[in-house]
């Protein structure tokens, strides 16, 4: 084998994740971004805080639809045309709404970078399963969903300086534009496998044997089926959708507004706050999957994190009338994240629980509670709100979520541990 080319592909796979890694950040940052421009958007628009919540949740319904056909078109067109046409699609979507001239047009260059953006994590999955190793494989996810997280953060503090220094719609077209850099370096240089540019595959430098995977034709309808209609499926969806749903409604829609209007923060000191909660999810992302595989056990960390999220939403809603001393809320804020971050084991609950041969369904199927729960919740708490901003306010809004996460909680209990093993038949 020429290890001159092994040393180039080596090299070469960096640039295929960091490019990718790029695109997912720009995920993250759509996914949080309307919190800290909802008063702009309100102002300019001229829409209700009902309707700003319906804003924001159709990034989270495109993103909902498109999670079952995103693995048939990865397989069918190729990830690493899927991952560039849905970032076109995302600058396209982006611009749109920096030049919103009505409401029409923001709704739907909200819902185009939802379609857009919602492709990039599954593709990105497909292509580095080609260029690193089984044993590089997780690792590389958990880095890239950290990575990903970044992008919520440079929606929090950061946006409040580019919206203040810029406008908020010179922003979204300037975020637009750096995608579509993007997309054009993805095109330009990521391939699907490292054959396609002349490398060794991975398994030929592993000195293994290439698995070569005969495709079956998958039915559908049949794999749907047999899914949703499989009890086990539920309750990782529901904690997916209750815990993701809360912590969407504080990071990407009320929390900042809450800060500013409650405790009389500037627009930049609050979001501080909500990149506490985003950089505790992130941190969680990778600490509860390695928890979770170093104990074999799925259902007690679940517990035990799912536990410590009610608890700071409990001190969140209760303590003060809705108001806790400042002085606790990064703390609060950064283990409410990091505590979230339960629901990721629900992905690997819904493939251990469901046949292996329908896998990437169920996974999927989990994985649309998460986008229902945002697009749903948020709007129940604009419609709670109203324009109103007093604690009190704040505070009976908050507690439509705090139920989803009692609901959450309470359907950990139904989960039924795998021990990090696939017990369909079990």
């Amino acid at each position: 084998m020429n290890q001159s080319k092994v040393k180039s592909m080596m090299r070469y796979r960096w640039l295929v994740w960091g490019l990718l890694a790029t695109a997912y950040i720009i995920v993250f940052f759509h996914r949080f971004a309307a919190g800290v421009v909802k008063d702009d958007l309100i102002r300019d628009l001229h829409i209700s805080e009902t309707a700003f919540a319906s804003l924001g949740a159709m990034y989270f319904y495109a993103y909902m639809f498109m999670q079952i056909p995103v693995g048939f078109l990865a397989d069918s067109l190729g990830a690493r045309k899927t991952v560039t046409i849905g970032s076109l699609l995302a600058a396209i979507g982006s611009i749109m709404f920096g030049l919103a001239p009505t409401v029409f047009f923001a709704f739907a260059g909200r819902f185009i970078v939802g379609l857009g953006v919602s492709v990039v994590f599954i593709s990105t999955l497909k292509i580095l399963s080609q260029w690193y190793k089984e044993s590089e494989f997780g690792t590389m996810s958990g880095i890239t969903s950290f990575v990903g997280n970044m992008g919520g953060l440079i929606a929090q503090t950061p946006l409040v300086w580019m919206v203040a220094l810029f406008t908020w719609r010179t922003t979204f077209i300037a975020i637009g534009i750096v995608t579509l850099v993007v997309t054009a370096l993805i095109y330009w240089f990521v391939r699907n496998t490292p054959q396609e540019k002349g490398y060794p595959s991975i398994a030929e430098i592993e000195g293994r044997e290439e698995k070569h995977i005969t495709k079956e034709k998958v039915n559908l309808v049949k794999a749907l089926l047999e899914v949703v209609t499989n009890c086990r499926t539920w309750p990782p969806f529901i904690i997916f959708a209750s815990f993701f749903g809360g912590f969407t409604v504080l990071t990407g829609f009320y929390g900042t507004s809450y800060m500013m209007n409650v405790y009389g923060l500037e627009k930049g000191a609050a979001a501080n706050y909500m990149m506490a909660a985003v950089l505790g999810l992130a941190i969680g992302s990778i600490v509860i999957g390695k928890v979770s595989d170093a104990l074999k056990q799925r259902k007690l960390p679940m517990l035990v994190s799912g536990g410590m999220l009610l608890i700071t939403w409990s001190v969140l809603i209760f303590t003060g009338g809705g108001k806790p001393p400042i002085g606790i809320m990064y703390p609060l804020f950064f283990v409410l994240g990091l505590s979230t971050s339960t629901f990721i084991l629900g992905w690997a609950c819904g493939k251990e629980l469901n046949n292996p041969n329908v896998a990437g369904i169920s996974t999927s199927i989990v994985n649309m509670g998460g986008f229902f729960g945002s697009a749903v919740l948020p709007t129940l708490v604009g419609n709670t709100l109203n324009g109103d901003t007093g604690v009190a306010d704040y505070n009976a809004a908050f507690k439509i979520a705090y139920i989803s996460i009692v609901i959450g909680f309470a359907a950990i209990f139904f989960v039924k541990e795998t021990h990090c093993k696939n017990i369909y038949k079990g």
